[in-house]
């Protein structure tokens, strides 16, 4: 038989497992014990004292059954049986021929003969009904596919029940709204959602992305230090607090893509109610089978002499009583199973919504779960409801994007972030933080900083502090769609002046860039298509009033119509196009006051006439294009401010002779294209201070290179030379001479002529000497000479003692 501790082990499960066990799991279990108990009581007494004890039914000569029947008694006679121990007799002292041995056989032959099987394993059918019942209620807990994840959903409820985190999220959310109620029983007016204390026009509109009054903030109507002070995390809570989100993502995602628990516990509980409805019918069926009297008819006459006994089953009592109470307790035990069913249907377990959560914690953000994830935490309802709420602070963004800012202040303290500030080549203060979970506070505290640089900072909020940062005129979003406070909003449209905003998609473009009445330098880089390139999805810059400067680095079909709102008043146009065709241009000619317009990687075939009707245009970047032919350069006449003309990197074959119209260039960039020739009429531009004609094909220096009086700067490097013309000594004022990649053989000694010359390129010729002159050059030392180290060996050493002074000394005695 079994013990008690053998079968209550199949009743066995894990003791954080309670809270998935509500109320009727209980209920049952505790009646499937007492089930138990029956059965191994029952089993207990059958196999102890059950059995039978049989008297012959004594016939008389004329008619004893007749006799037997009518009387409802046996009628004993006299009947004489010769035994070696004595003869048998009745109580009244009758001889019935009878020895003992001839009773214990038929006792055992009518206890399997007469007495029903229902009496002879009752005990056992009730144990194994009790195990069955024990199993089905507890197979969930059983199954591989659903123990692991019910384990992982009790340990990681456990610890975020537990964790310190959960106490300071909800704390701090109390006292939030504790404040709100204050502020709203005292009758404190607060500002519109998205409007500026500041009455001027430049205000966020509707869709401007400040940081709101939902979930955790900081907000600029109250001072920082009314945010409430709870018990600080530490670090090992904080880490704690963010393994327990990873966790939570990772396991909402396993869980919530199957409904395999919520089928399992309804299997199980269908299984439960069939058993019970089937115990129930077979079993009144058999109630009235046990009884105290069985008549049987062992058919051994020819042994005993007797055809019929009478028998008594003496546990027939006992039995009686443990069926009546076995079935109480199946019905019990039925009704239980019947209202689960209800439960289970009557509303939908897999969906959970965390309404009543977000109501009571004031986490906006917490999401709705469904499946296996809802119908576990509908089963906790069960056991407490507080484990939802608590556990929802894991669900929610709003909270783990604190935890990330306060873990990252607690690293991002002020000392590390000012040894992270550098000079930049502007020699301004320089912040550039990249990849981190949000912008520590203590950045605002740098009140000395020029340039704050922000990337891949996906959470980035600017809190009222900025304000602080009175000498912050430069920003830099990279792949930071920065949130900003009503305040600090304000203080960026009246301080900054240069932003620069890199994005993926123009939707990423923060709305209140578009609201900085006062910057004057706006770089955008990305996408600025929408999709299928059909239109553009920059918003309107028109209270951009003040904007000067608009670099725009994008793959744009046409320029946006909308930069024509700040065609009135900017000065400086850069697209750079990273190879797309650009092909309608029109736009340009409302920006009459353009003075430099950089049109780079636009694959234009032509000189753009647009750009013909910007007369006060003064610098023109045509970098990297497909042009051609400069035959328009002739329209450049009308263009009398231009002084800068930039053709690099093109397809150019010749120079027209109608470049000598314009007047007033003074630097001319070529290099980069098919040039062979310089023709005569560039040398009549009596203003070019620059020109760079490097790397093209050109095979001599023209002899008129001398009447650039005025140039400063040539640079002929990677081209065909052999021979440099006496001329080109006579340019006195040149500074640097690029001559470098060519196939001169020699540097005339007139090279000391130069005496302005800081910087001359000689490596990758055929020199085999450098003229001992180069001593002359007053201002020219080794750091400005490029060329081969055994070039420089063979100069003589005087010669190589100038080259080596100091740089300082020439030019105080020069100047």
């Amino acid at each position: 038989m079994f013990t008690l501790a053998e079968v209550a082990s199949l009743n066995d499960i894990q003791p954080t497992y309670r809270i998935l066990k509500p109320w009727w799991d209980v209920f049952m279990d505790y009646l499937a014990v007492v089930m138990l108990m029956v059965a191994i009581f029952a089993g207990t007494m059958q196999l102890t004292k059950d059995q039978v004890v049989c008297l012959p039914v004594l016939q008389s000569t004329v008619n004893s059954k007749a006799q037997a029947s009518t009387s409802g008694k046996a009628d004993f006679t006299t009947v004489e049986a010769t035994t070696g121990q004595g003869e048998a007799k009745d109580s009244s002292g009758r001889k019935t021929n009878l020895d003992f041995q001839q009773y214990v056989f038929i006792n055992q032959m009518c206890y399997h003969l007469a007495l029903p099987w229902y009496s002879k394993y009752f005990p056992y059918l009730v144990l194994i009904h009790t195990i069955i019942l024990i199993v089905s209620s507890n197979f969930w807990f059983k199954y591989p596919k659903t123990c692991s994840k019910i384990e992982h959903f009790v340990s990681i409820l456990g610890k975020c029940f537990e964790s310190p985190w959960t106490t300071k999220a909800l704390s701090e959310t109390a006292c939030e709204d504790s404040e709100e109620n204050k502020q709203r029983l005292t009758g404190a007016s607060s500002l519109p959602k998205y409007v500026s204390t500041s009455s001027d026009e430049g205000s966020p509109s509707a869709t401007t992305p400040m940081i709101t009054k939902s979930g955790f903030k900081f907000s600029a109507d109250k001072p920082m230090i009314e945010v409430p002070s709870v018990t600080i995390l530490d670090k090992k809570d904080g880490e704690q607090a963010k393994a327990l989100f990873e966790k939570v993502r990772k396991f909402r995602a396993h869980v919530e893509d199957s409904d395999l628990i919520y089928k399992l516990y309804v299997g199980q509980t269908v299984i439960k109610t069939v058993k019970f409805i089937f115990i129930l019918c077979y079993t009144a069926n058999f109630v009235n089978t046990i009884s105290f009297e069985h008549i049987c008819n062992p058919k051994v006459e020819h042994l005993i002499g007797y055809t019929q006994f009478e028998c008594t089953h003496n546990m027939a009592y006992m039995l009686k009583k443990l069926l009546i109470s076995y079935i109480s307790l199946i019905c019990v035990y039925g009704f239980i199973c019947l209202y689960t069913l209800f439960w289970l249907f009557r509303i939908p377990l897999k969906e959970y919504s965390f309404e009543k959560v977000r109501e009571e914690s004031s986490f906006s953000d917490i999401p709705d779960v469904k499946n296996d994830f809802a119908f576990l935490l509908h089963m906790v309802d069960q056991y407490d409801q507080l484990y939802s709420k608590r556990f929802g602070v894991f669900l929610s963004e709003v909270s783990e994007n604190k935890l990330r800012e306060i873990s990252l202040n607690h690293e991002w303290t002020f000392e590390k972030l000012r040894q992270h500030v550098s000079r930049n080549a502007q020699d301004k203060q320089e912040l550039h933080l990249f990849m981190l979970s949000g912008v520590p506070d203590a950045v605002f505290d740098l009140t000395d900083l020029d340039v704050l640089k922000l990337e891949l900072i996906p959470e980035a909020k600017i809190p009222a502090k900025i304000s602080q940062m009175t000498n912050l005129q430069e920003l830099h979003l990279c792949h930071c769609p920065a949130k900003v406070e009503q305040t600090a909003f304000s203080f960026l449209r009246d301080h900054l002046r240069c932003l620069h905003v890199k994005f993926t998609d123009v939707a990423e473009i923060p709305a209140w860039v578009y609201l900085l009445k006062n910057l004057r330098e706006l770089y955008l880089i990305g996408n600025l298509n929408s999709e299928n390139n059909k239109m553009i999805g920059l918003e309107s810059l028109r209270e951009l009033r003040h904007l000067k400067i608009l670099h725009v680095k994008s793959n744009l079909t046409k320029i946006p119509p909308n930069i024509t709102d700040v065609a009135p008043h900017l000065t400086k146009l850069v697209i750079h196009n990273d190879g797309t065709k650009l092909v309608v241009l029109n736009s340009l000619k409302k920006m009459t006051n353009v003075a430099e317009l950089e049109l780079q990687s636009c694959e234009l075939e032509r000189i753009p006439h647009a750009i013909f009707s910007l007369s006060n245009l003064q610098e023109l970047d045509l970098k990297s294009n497909s042009i051609r032919t400069i035959e328009e350069i002739i329209s450049f006449q009308h263009l009398k401010r231009l002084t800068c003309l930039k053709l690099w990197h093109n397809k150019i074959v010749n120079i027209p002779s109608s470049i000598t119209h314009i007047k007033n260039l003074e630097s001319l960039y070529l290099s980069n294209n098919k040039l062979e020739s310089l023709p005569a009429a560039v040398f009549s531009l009596q203003k070019l201070r620059c020109l760079d004609v490097s790397y093209n094909s050109i095979l001599l220096i023209p002899v008129e290179i001398g009447l650039l009086q005025n140039l400063q700067h040539f640079h002929i490097t990677g081209n065909k030379i052999d021979v440099l013309p006496k001329q080109l000594f006579k340019c006195v004022k040149l500074r640097t001479l690029s001559l470098g990649q060519n196939c001169i053989t020699s540097i005339p000694d007139k090279i000391s002529q130069l005496v302005q010359l800081t910087h001359l390129e000689l490596k990758g010729n055929c020199l085999d000497r450098l003229p001992a002159t180069l001593g002359q050059c007053q201002l020219l030392r080794k750091s400005g000479l490029v060329v081969e180290d055994h070039l420089f060996d063979a100069l003589p050493s005087e010669v190589k003692e100038v080259l080596n002074q100091d740089t300082s000394i020439p030019f105080a005695n020069g100047i």
